[in-house]
């Protein structure tokens, strides 16, 4: 079978300026274990897509779902309980957001599915694609098989690729951007793992990266604000939420990342354990080889997997997932502190002196992978533009490279009141004296980012 981009691309490649012209609908979704987001935008070929509307639903896992709604910036449905509708799956809560948004007449420009002219999806592993891939049969097998690779990750996107393909008009082009393409530049040396190099290239074992889509979006932003063109920028950049990791970007380009073959690697999560010694989870449970109860048919899951991937990081540390409740617990004056036996604040404590720990580890490394010479220390991710104790204190343990100290006004404040659509990067630590660097906050927009590189490429516009 051909794949779809050399079936698509004689039609492509003699792209008519008055296609070219013509302002086409695109959907980037994001789908998690736990929800699943769609952005609708309206995009010109070549030109930055202007959002028309944003629909969440989130609790898949912990139910009752909830709906979130914004229409053009505004808040339309905030959060309410999704009833008489069945949502069990990522597929189901697609096919409710998808209709929130065709019912919407607020949104003229999307009245049926045949409005639809581009569906992005975020697919985590991509393994060796470096670039966005038009979605055909063929390319849907492929991703198929990075299953095995990461089957916590990538099979929750998959099932909504699916609905796309069979539920969608013909027309509509669905196209997969992949986290780990943007890693794609990594050196030989620092991807590689030593190991066996003939079994590793067979079952591909290699260092992949992830969080690449957001990377992309803060080198860009991070770019602007600096007035330097995207190849000139080095910065050390953090995603921090749920899911955390460190990069080293050296001329616009992935030098280094913490995650590795999976996003199990690096830096601790909310349910991750991150980096450990790779014998430790034999010595954790007996079972750790065999498959775990919430294996399926298509999907196998090891109990060494669900132990570090699910049942590790601060929930097991702290009983929270929520980096919120950790922070607030050591505040002495907050009730959440107040309410806390010693016990339990000294587990908090623990969870947040470990994570600060890390961060910081990896950004003297790369420090020294970019030989000292770094624009910025760019915060991003939920915990990452929300936690201003926590940018604190990493600027201040790694204050002898040259970062800090932090403005607290424009920590505490203005990263609040100021951090939106339009104010994509502030900065929070200016360079105070010879050899000094930035440290910038981002509000990272993955959605945005991959309906943007969409209406780039001219292998999809047509």
């Amino acid at each position: 079978m051909k794949d779809a981009e050399d079936i698509h691309r004689p039609m492509l490649n003699s792209l008519q300026s008055t296609s070219a012209k013509m302002k086409k609908i695109v959907l980037s979704v994001n789908a998690g274990s736990s929800s699943v987001k769609i952005s609708a935008y309206s995009a010109l070929f070549g030109q930055a897509p202007i959002q028309l509307a944003e629909a969440q639903i989130s609790g898949l896992t912990a139910p009752p779902p909830t709906l979130r709604y914004t229409r053009h910036g505004e808040k339309v449905i905030n959060d309410e309980e999704v009833k008489d509708q069945k949502v069990s799956t990522q597929a189901d809560a697609f096919d409710i957001l998808l209709k929130t948004l065709i019912d919407d007449n607020g949104v003229p420009e999307i009245s049926s599915k045949e409005d639809i002219a581009y569906v992005c999806h975020r697919i985590v592993h991509g393994g060796d694609f470096v670039r966005p891939k038009l979605i055909s049969d063929e390319t849907y097998h492929n991703l198929e098989k990075l299953n095995d690779l990461a089957p916590l990750h990538n099979s929750t996107s998959l099932v909504i690729v699916h609905r796309c393909m069979s539920d969608l008009p013909k027309t509509t082009l669905n196209i997969a951007c992949f986290d780990s393409q943007f890693h794609h530049t990594i050196p030989e040396h620092i991807r590689t793992y030593p190991i066996n190099q003939d079994i590793a290239r067979s079952n591909h074992l290699r260092k992949y990266g992830f969080h690449g889509i957001s990377y992309a979006f803060i080198t860009r932003a991070t770019a602007d604000f600096l007035r330097k063109r995207v190849e000139d920028v080095n910065i050390i950049a953090l995603h921090l939420g749920s899911g955390a990791s460190a990069c080293a970007i050296k001329g616009g380009k992935s030098l280094d990342t913490s995650m590795g073959l999976t996003p199990l690697a690096g830096l601790p999560g909310a349910t991750r354990s991150g980096s450990v010694d790779p014998s430790l989870v034999f010595h954790y449970a007996s079972d750790v080889g065999k498959l775990s109860p919430a294996s399926t048919k298509e999907l196998h899951i090891s109990r060494a997997e669900e132990i570090l991937n699910k049942e590790s990081g601060w929930k097991a540390l702290t009983g929270t997932t929520n980096f919120g409740t950790i922070t607030a617990a050591l505040d002495p004056s907050s009730s959440s502190s107040q309410n806390l036996s010693r016990e339990e604040v000294a587990k908090m404590r623990l969870a947040y002196d470990l994570f600060v720990d890390r961060i910081c580890g990896f950004i003297g490394s790369y420090y020294v992978s970019l030989g000292g010479q770094v624009d910025a220390l760019v915060f991003a991710g939920g915990i990452g533009e929300k936690s201003d104790r926590l940018r604190a204190a990493v600027v201040e343990q790694v204050s002898c490279l040259g970062f800090g100290p932090v403005d607290k006004e424009a920590n505490e404040t203005r990263v609040g009141q100021e951090l939106d659509d339009d104010h994509a990067v502030i900065e929070i630590a200016p360079e105070t004296k010879k050899g000094g660097h930035k440290v910038l906050v981002c509000k990272t927009d993955e959605q945005f980012e991959m309906a943007r590189a969409c209406a780039e490429d001219g292998e999809f516009w047509r």
